[in-house]
């Protein structure tokens, strides 16, 4: 992670730090893929592009690329479905079944002991992308909070989203 003090800049300082994320360049950047539902979008790309972890029949597990904890994962339905009373019983049991999984390979890989599950459905639910179904799991561990995102609008993660991806891929068991 680098960090650049705005001592160095020309000119006044203004007092912000800045925290490059180049890797948030793609929402910035216009393509095709960006009028489209991200979730839809993301099982065309390869599991390491778009940072699915695992691939079902009717759902996927994906990296959440906001993430509130590191190893925050995301399941969804394959089908472009906006609500949970909208899926279909075999959609329904999936996401059950890889949200267990998921918690399973969770503890095992990153040593977690706590979890947040969660649906927001619709935009005053606070759905940040309300078209597609899709439930968060969030790993938690004792004192994984602090004040830097409150203080420094900051949350530090200590491991990248690839990286993160592929150890759970890799402790995904192979008969689901």
């Amino acid at each position: 992670m680098v960090v650049e003090s705005s001592e160095l800049f020309a000119g006044d300082p203004d007092g912000m730090e800045r925290l490059w994320t180049p890797h948030r360049l793609v929402y910035l950047n216009k393509d095709d893929d960006r009028s489209r539902c991200p979730f839809c979008v993301a099982p065309e790309r390869s599991d390491e592009d778009g940072l699915i972890v695992h691939r079902g029949e009717h759902a996927y597990v994906i990296m959440n690329l906001f993430p509130y904890n590191s190893g925050h994962l995301m399941v969804c339905p394959s089908r472009h479905v906006a609500t949970y009373d909208m899926a279909t019983p075999e959609e329904v049991a999936e996401i059950g079944s890889l949200t267990q999984i998921a918690m399973r390979v969770l503890t095992t890989a990153t040593g977690c002991v706590g979890f947040n599950l969660g649906m927001n459905q619709g935009e005053v639910a606070g759905a940040g992308i309300q078209e597609h179904l899709h439930q968060h799991i969030v790993p938690r561990w004792p004192n994984d909070s602090n004040f830097f995102p409150i203080i420094a609008k900051t949350k530090a993660m200590p491991r990248l989203l690839g990286e993160m991806r592929e150890l759970l891929a890799k402790h995904w068991p192979s008969e689901t």
